[in-house]
């Protein structure tokens, strides 16, 4: 055979076949695993394989048999530490079980999302793993109708359908209060964001109801998006008065950094001797030496562990509808020893 240059067309099978002088049924057993095929035959297919750079399109074999392998996961604010952490241990474990991971980023504009997710459509993907409490419900619906295998993580919508993954954020608010109560703090805030998400407002909801419990109040301040700035801004707003807190609960451990760094940078302030603070999500930057925030872990491993087998298993429905995981506490430095 001589040898032939590279070139930008796609390679069929068909092509295969004629450089190894088989049939194309012969190019098709040699790809598929088990199927009956000589070695002389294979090493002739693999050959002029090799030569033309062809590859097998599983897709177009997939959809043959209606089973794409592709799962669509939809999040927003996928650049967070939190959600990209999240993003990386979902698709390492996609890749792990042979599937193909399809992104949709919710953080644009409808028109652009909603063509995203028809680009889903079209490609007939298998499953939807809904990241966060962002995507409306109505695109969860879509994917839902279109007879997907769809995973919710962390959102109480009341579906009938998908399978939904959670983290008792109610109990680690809960557990935040008693840590800054019992470290002797009485005058206590709560730094949230405007995204009003379901986990988002669960721990915020926790919290107040268990300061009330104790006989005590907070001040709530939501600055902007759930971010670092709006953590900075926030601390601006609650610390600048007379009436300052001597603790924060901050509903994700990224808020926590901005609210952190404004008490010291603005105010002077020494965490945890004049302030205590308490994180949720252990991200990266938690555990920085400029921080070493104590805060609640998601179990990251775990609910990707999970989603594996749900999309695994032949029976989604006997694997069970609803799990909640425990947020575990990490105590790091900022909150005085009890």
């Amino acid at each position: 055979m001589s040898e032939l240059k590279p070139g930008r067309s796609f390679v069929s099978a068909q092509q295969v076949a004629e450089l190894a002088g088989v049939s194309r049924s012969a190019v098709s057993r040699t790809f598929t695993d088990g199927a009956s095929v000589s070695q002389t035959t294979r090493n002739k297919v693999l050959e002029a394989a090799e030569r033309l750079g062809y590859h097998v399109n599983h897709l177009a074999r997939s959809l043959i048999h209606e089973n794409s392998g592709i799962v669509c996961l939809i999040g927003a604010d996928i650049n967070a530490p939190y959600h990209s952490r999240l993003l990386d241990a979902i698709t390492r474990r996609l890749q792990a079980i042979n599937r193909i991971a399809m992104v949709i980023n919710t953080s644009g504009d409808s028109d652009s999302v909603e063509a995203a997710l028809r680009q889903t459509l079209n490609y007939r993907a298998n499953a939807t793993v809904v990241l966060s409490g962002a995507p409306p419900a109505s695109l969860i619906n879509t994917c839902v109708n279109s007879g997907q295998h769809v995973i919710l993580i962390n959102r109480d919508d009341q579906l009938v359908g998908p399978e939904h993954i959670s983290v008792d954020n109610a109990a680690a608010a809960r557990e935040a209060f008693h840590m800054l109560h019992r470290a002797g703090c009485r005058r206590i805030a709560v730094v949230s964001s405007q995204a009003g998400t379901p986990s988002l407002m669960a721990r915020e909801r926790a919290f107040e109801q268990a300061a009330r419990e104790a006989g005590l109040g907070v001040a709530i301040a939501r600055a902007g998006p759930t971010g670092y700035a709006a953590g900075f801004e926030a601390g601006r707003q609650l610390l600048s008065g007379s009436g300052r807190p001597e603790a924060a609960f901050c509903v994700t451990d990224l808020l926590a950094c901005g609210f952190m760094d404004a008490a010291r940078v603005e105010f002077g302030m020494d965490v945890p001797a004049d302030l205590c603070v308490v994180g949720f999500d252990d991200i990266e930057q938690a555990g920085w030496a400029s921080y070493q925030l104590t805060t609640f872990r998601q179990p990251i491993d775990l609910i990707a562990d999970h989603i594996s087998t749900l999309l695994e298993s032949d029976d989604p429905g006997a694997v069970g509808g609803r799990v909640c995981f425990h947020a575990a506490p990490v105590w790091r430095r900022t909150v005085r020893p009890k």
